[in-house]
């Protein structure tokens, strides 16, 4: 299951700048990933520093 970007989203950018295949991008007050894009790999989970990724 892919990874998707909570409310908790501070928009650091910790997670963008982490994804090793460019899957996150910046949305309307908090990053966004793309479920097609994304390998689960879980690099955003372990960047961000208030745990905003989750798997779905």
């Amino acid at each position: 299951m892919a990874y998707k970007i909570t409310d908790a989203c501070i928009a650091c950018g910790a997670c963008a700048a982490g994804c090793p295949v460019e899957a996150i991008s910046e949305g309307d007050g908090k990053y966004e990933i793309n479920a097609d894009l994304c390998i689960e790999c879980g690099a955003c989970a372990d960047n961000c520093p208030v745990g905003a990724p989750v798997q779905e």
